[in-house]
């Protein structure tokens, strides 16, 4: 099981760190890429990046060091609520293609979060 979540949370991470990386350093360059950005402030895109970017590094670092390791699952379900509110989000405006990845994620998150309290 263990080895199960830690590959749960690598490709968690390896979606969320990037992701979360351009999004808050870049958010010019993902409002001329993603339709979604188009229609939100740079504020808000660098805010998403930035949740995305901590939830990452929260799936790894935190039960990687054993420093306060109940960070790992906390960090999870903060990712789970992300993917939920971004399912939401995708659905009001007909973005119906990004639903299953956001599905997908959701998922994997809530098997850290489960399978790490």
């Amino acid at each position: 099981m263990n080895i199960a979540l830690w590959i749960a949370q690598a490709l968690l991470a390896l979606m969320f760190i990037p992701a979360g990386v351009m999004k808050t350093f870049q958010p010019n360059k993902v409002k001329s890429t993603m339709p979604w950005a188009k229609d939100a402030s740079t504020g808000y895109v660098a805010f998403i990046g930035l949740s995305e970017l901590l939830g990452g590094l929260g799936l790894i670092l935190p039960w990687a060091t054993d420093i306060a390791p109940v960070l790992t699952p906390i960090a999870a379900i903060g990712i789970a609520v992300i993917m939920l509110f971004a399912a939401v989000f995708h659905a009001r405006r007909s973005e119906y293609s990004s639903i299953g990845m956001n599905v997908i994620m959701l998922a994997l998150a809530l098997f850290v979060a489960i399978g790490r309290f």
